[in-house]
C-alpha cells in the first residue's frame, strides 16, 4: 500500500436513514480499534503460559477529530448528537483500507479559537454497538 493523504479520511454522520453527510472539515483524525482479551490461564496451562479465550473480549472503536465546521448544518448535527447523548450512525472512510460504520456517541465536544484565527472544534466518538467493516 502506498502512502496516503490524511485529508482523504472522511467522517460522516447519518442525517436521514441511509443518507450520510460529511460533518466537518477535519484537519486531524484518529481511529482506534481495541479488543480486550480474556485470560483463561489455569493451573493446567502448558508451561504456565498465559492462555487467552478466543472471541470472548469486548471490542470497541474510538474516533477523535479536530478541525473546523463546514457549515451550520454539520455543527448542528454534532451538537444535537452530543446534547441528546443518543447513538447516531457514523461512517468513517479510510482510503485503501475500508469503511467502518455503526452507532457512536459523541463522548466529548470542545470549541476553541484564537483572537486572529478561525473557531475550531475537537470531538471524540465512542462506539455504542456493532461496527461493520467493508473493504474498499
Amino acid at each position: 500500500m502506498a502512502a496516503q493523504r490524511g485529508k482523504d479520511l472522511l467522517l460522516k454522520i447519518e442525517r436521514a436513514p441511509g443518507v450520510f453527510t460529511t460533518v466537518a472539515g477535519l484537519r486531524a483524525r484518529t481511529l482506534a480499534l481495541n479488543a480486550r482479551s480474556v485470560d483463561a490461564t489455569d493451573g493446567d496451562s502448558a508451561g504456565r503460559w498465559r492462555e487467552l479465550l478466543d472471541g470472548a473480549g469486548v471490542k470497541s472503536a474510538a474516533v477523535v477529530g479536530q478541525g473546523i465546521f463546514r457549515d451550520a448544518a454539520s455543527d448542528a448535527l454534532i451538537r444535537e448528537a452530543f446534547f441528546d447523548q443518543t447513538a447516531r450512525r457514523w461512517r468513517l472512510i479510510v482510503p485503501d483500507f475500508g469503511v467502518l460504520e455503526g452507532p457512536f456517541l459523541v463522548a466529548a465536544l470542545e470549541y476553541a479559537g484564537t483572537h486572529e484565527g478561525e473557531a475550531t472544534f475537537a470531538m471524540s466518538l465512542a462506539s455504542a454497538g456493532e461496527i461493520t467493516f467493508e473493504v474498499l
